[in-house]
């Protein structure tokens, strides 16, 4: 009788565990991996033998930070990704306009400014190219959006004297009217409008987006935002996770992050600390391997390409913006402190190193009065990490989640704006590594692009969209890089030792490829084919010659 469910064998397999980093072979029993040890294997009997034909296999890819409806909703969305002019922009939406006649408003994503060349979009050439349609163009950034006239009057926003919201801008021209940008809170006037989906149309793009993940070889995601906010769909968004789960679409395991905008005064005993959170009591960790909630997500301050992440010295070329806070910081501070006394574990958006110093001084007082959590606190992006910030974020156990992705595709615009001293502390890899601290994988998809093999090239060669060195200094080795986007993500999001390692008991997740990334020209990585991958004991992608 045969003990093991799933045995592969003729295979590179790297295990993510440094003290056992090698195997040919492994043996699966239900959901987890049970034995490495092939002669032994074999004797336990298979009812399922794969010969993966020398193929490299890893623990499956996990993305620490991403934003599963948001890159789900854009695949049906207005595509701006090969704009590379105010003109082609235009003409896109010209033609979109003709081609989706029953659309209320033309929603248009992927939008980078950093492509257009220091062209910037006139309101009036929206107006015409949109027949005068409401429009909303989103930035990949997340962090702005612009929208036509017709947009503007829909969100509310007086053409004539616009009120400018806190943590915000809508940005005028030299004569004071609205260019149809806004940045950060500003477009809550227009979200408001956009959201929410429904349920169904967000469980849709859940399924678009995960049938991608794992074609890319990822078997976890973290979702960094849901439920409210400028970056929630809709007060109903978990309930669209739980419908795409129950229907099968929800392929790679998902930890979602709720934002701070939903949690709220919540009554109980007098010796229970004060209450803030979800109704029931609901906070980090409820769920399972396939559906668990995270931590709360707060945005401190913005995004470093829109010069609205906090800084304490000045963008280069711009000596009067420094950025600015989302809001007012003692009431940021107090609800991050509400939530973890409530069993909330933080993840605080902080881009700008004056962003991070706030995020510091509150994960700081949090684990002071309540104690460091199972899922650690974190804090998203380290844009601008100083010395001194490592050594805090070091001692206090905290996660940072940089993206290096970001700089094939941006990164000569963000050292034009941090200048040659702060580029050497932006989005760190190394120094966290050197610290001892986690260094999980993460891509912000769709603000990047996440395929999962194109992020570990960027940590390994850190080369902007120029081919220029971006803090070279910060490059890591391809392992080091593998071991982020599997142990490192598992580590960060409070799953260290039950996923993201091919080791007995742990989760049998994991992915095929053609070639070792360790091995190939590192220009190369990006472009190695995904055979197969596997979550839970099961190919739900590709797969091997079953023998």
């Amino acid at each position: 009788m045969a003990l093991l469910d799933t045995l592969i064998t003729n295979a590179r397999i790297w295990t993510g565990v440094r003290e056992n980093p090698s195997a040919s072979a492994v043996g699966i029993v239900g959901d987890r991996f049970f034995i490495l040890d092939e002669a032994q294997a074999h004797q336990l009997g298979a009812r399922h033998r794969f010969d993966a034909n020398n193929a490299f296999i890893a623990p499956g890819f996990n993305d620490a930070h991403c934003h599963s409806v948001w890159f789900g909703l854009t695949l049906a969305e207005i595509d701006l990704s090969d704009c590379h002019s105010a003109q082609d922009v235009y003409d896109t939406l010209a033609q979109a306009e003709k081609d989706r006649p029953d659309q209320e408003w033309l929603i248009a994503s992927n939008f980078r400014p950093s492509k257009m060349g220091g062209e910037e979009l006139a309101i009036a050439e929206l107006d015409r190219a949109t027949n005068n349609r409401k429009l909303a163009i989103k930035h990949n950034s997340g962090h702005s959006m612009t929208v036509n006239t017709a947009g503007l009057q829909a969100g509310g926003i007086n053409v004539d004297d616009p009120e400018q919201p806190e943590g915000g801008q809508v940005v005028l021209d030299d004569d004071g009217n609205p260019t149809g940008l806004l940045e950060e809170n500003a477009m809550r006037a227009i979200n408001d409008q956009l959201s929410p989906e429904s349920v169904d149309e967000l469980a849709y793009a859940l399924q678009l987006a995960h049938r991608r993940y794992v074609e890319e070889g990822l078997t976890s995601v973290t979702d960094a935002g849901i439920a409210g906010g400028w970056i929630g769909h809709s007060p109903r968004e978990m309930a669209a996770y739980q419908q795409a789960a129950a229907a099968g679409d929800l392929l790679a395991r998902t930890q979602a992050m709720i934002t701070s905008d939903v949690l709220h005064p919540l009554d109980g005993h007098a010796d229970d600390p004060e209450g803030h959170g979800l109704d029931a009591g609901i906070r980090t960790g409820l769920g399972d391997q396939h559906l668990q909630i995270g931590p709360v997500k707060l945005f401190t301050d913005g995004s470093m390409l829109g010069t609205t992440a906090a800084m304490t010295e000045a963008y280069c070329g711009c000596s009067h913006r420094k950025g600015y806070l989302q809001g007012d910081p003692e009431d940021m501070r107090d609800q991050a402190i509400k939530a973890a006394g409530n069993g909330w574990s933080l993840a605080l958006h902080a881009i700008g190193d004056a962003a991070i110093d706030l995020a510091l001084d509150i994960i700081e007082e949090a684990t002071e009065k309540y104690g460091a959590p199972e899922m650690p606190h974190r804090i998203e992006h380290g844009g601008v990490v100083r010395t001194d910030q490592i050594e805090r974020l070091a001692k206090n156990n905290i996660v940072v989640a940089p993206q290096p992705r970001f700089i094939p595709e941006f990164g000569g615009i963000m050292a034009e704006m941090l200048g040659e001293e702060r580029t050497k502390l932006a989005y760190p890899a190394k120094r966290l590594l050197e610290a001892g601290m986690i260094l999980p994988g993460s891509s912000d998809r769709p603000v990047a692009d996440g395929e999962p093999l194109k992020v570990i090239q960027a940590f390994v060669q850190r080369k902007t969209e120029n081919g220029e060195e971006f803090g070279p200094a910060e490059i890591i080795t391809v392992d080091d890089a593998l071991y982020a986007y599997t142990v490192g993500s598992a580590a960060a999001t409070g799953w260290a030792g039950r996923k993201g390692q091919i080791a007995p008991g742990q989760l049998a997740d994991l992915v095929v490829l053609a070639d070792d990334p360790r091995e190939v020209d590192p220009d190369t990585i990006s472009d190695i084919q995904i055979l197969a991958t596997m979550v839970g004991g099961e190919f739900v992608h590709g797969g091997l010659e079953e023998v």
